[in-house]
């Protein structure tokens, strides 16, 4: 079914069938992960690429037409470099040990004692949580300051842009275009506070359950780009202020980098949660955790509704009555 859609992708030409058929991709391939027991992997590739991509994609065909432009180039080099990078990859798995093999490296190396020391060590019962938040915390901190900084180049970019158009005087704001579809508004309104009440839920049941502030912060976003395209722009601007976007995209990682910092100067190791509770260090671990993915979240929200609010703001090609 992967090889199936992914074919038909390359296939088809609407724009917006193949939006659709990307999401129904990465929603297959999460089921994939869930099949390999890679759960919290699976919920991450579900709202990423099956949730918010979506959304985003759907709302950038508002700014671009419905079908893709025919390629004037001819596809046989793309297609020698797929086929060359292809029988690559399949040559390197030759050395692969067979799959759900005990002695694979991943079994042998540092998860078994990922596994023995968590349960006294950090006390959480997802194991996979306590790895990222704990064990491989800088890594965490690293991934959630790369978000940062591609936000950051996003919005820079958008806004060169939107400067030499505005130079042009060609710059309007771009109405919704949902605002004749009544049923779509209130199956919109009756989700919208659904959709943040579970990843408020993902949020902070991360530590017993799949999920974190990664999957957390694309669920929330998803709530506000997705009452922004139906209702329009200027409406989700008055829940949810552009300054105050903007604010959130730097808070998350100050939270994050601050809960080290706050460790190093009581006289533990960065980001050493025990220093939260030198008494109880599992417990110190627990809170530690619960404020880097709060981090983690925040960070993740800010960034994907910014980069929405820079999108969205672009004036639309096509009028409501081309549409």
């Amino acid at each position: 079914m992967l090889v199936t859609t992914a074919i038909t992708v390359v296939r088809t030409r609407s724009l917006f069938a193949i939006v659709m058929l990307s999401g129904v991709f990465s929603l297959l391939s999460a089921l994939l992960l869930v099949t390999l027991d890679a759960v919290d992997v699976a919920f991450t590739e579900a709202a990423v690429g099956a949730g918010i991509s979506t959304v985003l994609l759907l709302g950038t065909l508002a700014l671009t037409s419905r079908f893709e432009r025919p390629v004037r180039r001819s596809p046989l080099p793309p297609l020698i470099v797929v086929l060359v990078t292809g029988a690559a990859l399949i040559y390197g798995t030759m050395d692969m040990p067979n799959f759900g093999s005990p002695e694979a490296p991943a079994q042998t190396h540092v998860s078994p004692d990922y596994i023995q020391r968590s349960p006294h060590e950090i006390g959480v019962p997802n194991i996979v949580t306590g790895i990222l938040a704990s064990y491989r915390g800088y890594d965490t901190l690293g991934e959630t300051a790369v978000v940062f900084t591609a936000g950051i180049g996003v919005l820079a970019l958008i806004r060169l842009l939107r400067r030499r158009r505005d130079g042009e005087g060609n710059t309007k704001e771009g109405a919704s275009l949902m605002r004749h579809h009544l049923i779509l508004r209130v199956v919109t309104k009756l989700l919208v506070g659904l959709i943040m009440l579970f990843a408020l839920y993902v949020q902070f049941h991360g530590d017993y359950s799949p999920g974190g502030g990664f999957q957390a912060g694309v669920i929330m976003a998803v709530a506000f780009i997705l009452y922004g395209v139906v209702f329009s722009l200027d409406q989700v601007q008055m829940v949810l202020p552009p300054w105050l976007v903007h604010k959130l995209v730097a808070l998350g990682v100050l939270i994050y980098a601050g809960t080290g910092i706050y460790s190093f100067f009581v006289g533990f190791n960065f980001l050493d949660y025990s220093a939260l509770n030198p008494q109880h260090p599992e417990h110190g671990q627990h809170y530690g955790i619960l404020l880097v993915e709060l981090g983690v979240g925040i960070t993740v929200t800010g960034v994907m509704v910014a980069i929405y609010y820079a999108f969205a703001a672009r004036p639309p090609i096509l009028s409501d009555e081309e549409w």
